[in-house]
C-alpha cells in the first residue's frame, strides 16, 4: 500500500475498532468489587443468585425450570455448579473450568468451544457460567443503532486523513510543476499547522529561486542593452585613433569608454546580486538634486547630437537612502530615453522636487506620447510602442525595464503619463528620514 491516505485512514478505521470494541468488553467484563458495578458484572451477579434461589429453594425441578427459561430469554445455557465444579442439575463434573475460572483474575471470560461468562458466589459455594455460542456474541455489543454511530465515526476519520494529506497533494503536486521549470508554481496554503509551514517554506524556497533564475536572464538582457553604447562609442574612438592626427586624445577617450565598460559590467553584476539578495542593497545618503545635475551635464551632449537640448528645474536640496549607483542607473535610463524620442529642436524637461515626504524626479519630452492602453506597459522588457517610437528612434526596450527594477528596490515607484504633447515619467523615492526631518547631510555624489 503506497497511499499515505489509504494508510492514514486505515490506521484511523482500526484504532477506533479496537478502542470502541475493547473499551467496551474491559468495561462490561471487568471485576469491580465496589457497589457501582459494571454491566456485566450485574447481569451475572443476578443469574447467579436466581439460580441459587432456585436450587435452594426448589431443587433440580426449579433449577432446570430456571435454565431453561435462561435459555429463552439469553439464547444461551446456564450452568450452576458447586464449588468443586460439580453441574448442580446433572451431576456432571467440570473441574478443569472451575480451576480455569479461578485463574482468571482480571476478566470472568473464557472459551470452551462458546464464549463461557462466569461468576462465583460470595461465599464460595457455587459457581455460575454463561455459555454463548460465539455467532451471538456480537449481538450483545452491536445493535442496529449503533450502525449510524459507527458510520458518523468512519467517516470523521476520512475527513481527517484527507485533511492531513491535502497538503501534501497540493505540495506534491508544486513540486512536480516546479521541477517541470514552471517556477511560478506555488502551494499557497492557508494552514497554520506543521503542514502548513511546510507549504509556506517550499513557497518562499521557489519564490527565491524564481528570482534568481530572473535576475539571471535579465542580467543577459542588461548586458546586451547597457554595453551597446559604450561600445559604440569605444569604436568611434577606435576610427579617430586610425584616422585622426591627436592620437593622445583618441587614445584618452578610448580608455574613458573601456573604465566606463568596466565599471558597466560591475554594475549589471551589483544589480543582479541585489534582486537575488536585497540584504546586499546599499544604504547611504544620496543628494539627488547633485546627482541629477551630474546627469543632465553628461547627457547635454547627446541631446544636442539629436538637436535637442536639456533643461533643468532643481529648486532645492533633496537626499534619499539608496545605492547611488543603481540610483544613477535608473535616473540616467529615464533621461536618456526621453533624448531618444524627443523632436528635433524641441527641449527634454528634468524636474526634481520634495512631495509628502517623497522625492519626485520627472523626466518629459515634447514627442509624439504613448498611446493610453500602453501606458501600463513601456516598463515591460522589450516592449516598444511600434506605431510611434519605431526602432529607427534606437534602444531594443530594456532602458525603462531597468530603471523599473531598480526603483523598486529602493521601494519606490516609477509611473507614465501622457502629457499632449509627449510623454512624462516620474520616479518617486522615499525621502531619507535625515532630510525629512531637516537635517543637514553632506552631499554625496554618485
Amino acid at each position: 500500500m503506497k497511499s499515505l491516505f489509504a494508510k492514514i485512514l486505515l490506521w484511523f478505521w482500526a484504532t477506533l475498532a479496537v478502542t470502541i470494541i475493547g473499551s467496551g468488553i474491559i468495561t462490561a467484563l471487568s471485576i469491580d468489587t465496589s457497589e457501582r458495578q459494571p454491566p456485566f458484572s450485574r447481569f451475572t451477579q443476578f443469574q447467579l443468585e436466581e439460580a441459587r434461589h432456585a436450587y435452594e429453594e426448589g431443587g433440580r425441578p426449579a433449577l432446570e425450570k430456571f435454565l431453561q427459561r435462561f435459555q429463552n430469554v439469553f439464547d444461551g445455557r446456564g450452568m450452576l455448579t458447586s464449588a468443586d465444579g460439580t453441574n448442580l442439575l446433572t451431576g456432571q463434573k467440570h473441574p478443569d473450568l472451575v480451576q480455569h475460572a479461578r485463574d482468571r483474575q482480571v476478566y470472568r471470560l473464557t472459551s470452551r468451544g462458546h464464549v463461557v461468562i462466569l461468576r462465583a458466589a460470595g461465599d464460595g459455594k457455587y459457581w455460575f457460567f454463561h455459555l454463548v455460542p460465539p455467532r451471538h456474541m456480537s449481538s450483545w455489543f452491536l445493535m442496529p443503532q449503533h450502525l449510524f454511530m459507527i458510520g458518523a465515526a468512519v467517516l470523521f476519520c476520512y475527513l481527517l486523513a484527507y485533511h492531513l494529506t491535502k497538503p501534501l497533494r497540493e505540495l506534491e503536486k508544486a513540486v512536480e510543476r516546479f521541477g517541470q521549470g514552471d517556477f511560478s508554481a506555488r502551494v499557497r496554503s492557508t494552514r497554520s499547522d506543521e503542514l502548513g509551514q511546510l507549504a509556506h517554506e517550499f513557497d518562499e524556497m521557489a519564490a527565491r529561486i524564481e528570482t534568481l533564475m530572473d535576475a539571471e536572464r535579465r542580467l543577459l538582457l542588461d548586458i546586451s542593452h547597457e554595453l551597446r553604447s559604450p561600445l559604440a562609442r569605444l569604436g568611434v574612438a577606435v576610427e579617430l585613433a586610425r584616422s585622426g592626427d591627436d592620437r593622445d586624445e583618441a587614445l584618452n577617450r578610448i580608455q574613458k569608454e573601456s573604465d566606463r565598460l568596466n565599471e558597466l559590467v560591475g554594475q549589471l553584476l551589483q544589480v543582479t546580486r541585489v534582486e537575488g539578495d536585497p540584504s546586499l542593497l546599499r544604504s547611504e545618503p544620496v543628494r539627488m538634486d547633485d546627482l541629477v545635475a551630474e546627469l543632465v551635464h553628461d547627457t547635454s551632449i547627446e541631446a544636442e547630437a539629436r538637436g535637442s537640448k536639456l533643461r533643468l528645474d532643481v529648486p532645492g536640496p533633496v537626499t534619499v537612502n539608496g545605492d547611488p549607483e543603481l540610483v544613477r542607473r535608473a535616473v540616467e535610463n529615464v533621461i536618456r530615453n526621453a533624448i531618444r524620442y524627443a523632436p528635433p529642436g524641441t527641449a527634454v524637461e528634468v524636474m526634481l522636487h520634495r512631495e509628502n515626504g517623497t522625492c519626485l524626479v520627472s523626466v518629459r519630452d515634447f514627442g509624439p506620447g504613448v498611446p493610453e492602453e500602453s501606458l501600463s506597459r513601456i516598463f515591460d522588457p522589450f516592449y516598444r510602442v511600434e506605431t510611434d517610437r519605431n526602432r529607427s528612434k534606437g534602444g531594443v526596450g530594456l532602458g525603462l525595464s531597468i530603471a523599473r527594477r531598480a526603483v523598486v528596490l529602493h521601494k519606490g515607484e516609477l509611473s507614465a503619463r501622457n502629457m499632449q504633447p509627449g510623454l512624462m515619467v516620474t520616479m518617486r523615492l522615499p525621502v531619507a528620514a535625515a532630510a525629512a526631518m531637516g537635517q543637514a547631510l553632506s552631499p554625496v555624489h554618485a
